[in-house]
């Protein structure tokens, strides 16, 4: 094996405070570079590795870009006893949408239901760590986002829309919670640029090089477009989530949100966060009896040839989470060093691998 592929291992601790003194070196107070690494861990050790502290170097360059504010604090403006909008006011988007669903299940449960429209916010991460902190509270969530022009809408060839991942949840009693989270795209962008910073190909179905030919070369796929999952539907999701993170909020939309790599303006990002009380029309338990027999259910399908396991939506995630708390993080040789030269640049000691 190539030794700069070789796998080393990274405990959840070390990476969590590794990231929480690289955020406050470069700026970002105490209190926000905690949830902002909490969350970006939490990814890694999903297997989420697009989404993880692999993210750090982009952040840090928006903040020294000017295009990103390290320092702020996102202020949030009740609009009904059962609606809030938070301005980002430009900040990381992890913050924000954690205040977000943070008051859309403090409405829920007093009312049953919060929702929260986040304008003027930044990347968010993983979106299945905001359906966890619903999960947490005992709530179901929904959680939209948009992004960046990745995307042609269906018969298109410019990108336009985001790969917006749509995301959601409900909690369970004896089995494991349902957690979706997908993007529209047949596969989400990050992958692309993990294949990239790996040396690793990508299937020739997931994008288009700049001229619109097929290509496994991640390089060449970030230059041309994302592909949508089952062709005009995952083009209509993406569309959804414009509409009910952008147009709703009153963050950019319809191809203006700018992106991660692109200096020139902040990015504009919205959301779109609800948390609903699983008991509203039934006794919790019934509900999470319920839960546990859709799960059962599911997992017990008669399979079809082949297969040898059938997975519950999030089920994979679960399960090497439980992993990876036990074994450490998986990084190659190039991704700590990506992560070290940040370090460097602030005086934080570097990365401890095993």
């Amino acid at each position: 094996m190539d030794p700069q592929q070789e796998k080393k291992h990274i405990t959840a601790e070390d990476a969590e405070s590794f990231t929480t003194k690289i955020l406050t070196a470069n700026g970002v107070p105490a209190s926000n570079a905690t949830i902002i690494s909490k969350c970006l861990v939490q990814a890694d050790l999903r297997g989420v590795d697009t989404h993880g502290i692999n993210r750090i170097p982009s952040y840090m360059e928006r903040i020294r870009q000017g295009v990103l504010d390290a320092k702020a604090h996102p202020v949030l403006n009740q609009i009904t006893p059962v609606v809030a909008q938070v301005d980002g006011q430009n900040g990381f988007g992890f913050v924000a949408a954690h205040m977000g669903m943070a008051r859309a299940i403090e409405m829920a449960r007093e009312y049953g239901i919060g929702f929260v429209s986040v304008k003027h916010s930044n990347h968010f991460g993983m979106s299945a760590w905001i359906v966890q902190q619903a999960l947490d509270a005992g709530m179901m969530s929904l959680v939209f986002t948009n992004s960046s022009p990745a995307l042609p809408v269906w018969g298109g060839r410019e990108k336009l829309m985001g790969v917006s991942p749509l995301a959601c949840g409900a909690p369970a009693g004896k089995e494991k919670p349902f957690i979706l989270d997908m993007a529209p795209s047949i596969a989400a962008r990050g992958k692309i640029y993990k294949a990239a910073r790996r040396g690793e190909k990508i299937p020739a179905d997931w994008a288009l090089d700049g001229e619109g030919r097929q290509t496994e070369d991640p390089n060449r796929a970030l230059e041309g477009v994302m592909l949508p999952m089952g062709g005009p539907k995952g083009s209509a999701l993406a569309v959804m989530m414009d509409v009910f993170s952008g147009v709703l909020s009153g963050s950019a939309f319809a191809g203006h949100v700018t992106g991660p790599y692109d200096p020139s303006k902040p990015a504009d990002v919205g959301h779109f966060l609800v948390a609903i009380k699983p008991d509203l029309f039934m006794g919790l338990d019934d509900f999470k009896e319920r839960m546990d027999y859709l799960y059962q259910r599911v997992v017990g399908s008669e399979k079809m040839a082949g297969v040898d396991r059938i997975y519950y939506p999030g089920e994979i995630e679960q399960i090497t989470r439980e992993e990876r708390v036990k074994t450490g993080i998986p990084f190659v040789q190039a991704e700590i060093d990506s992560l070290n030269k940040e370090a460097d640049k602030v005086g934080v000691e570097h990365l401890v691998v095993s």
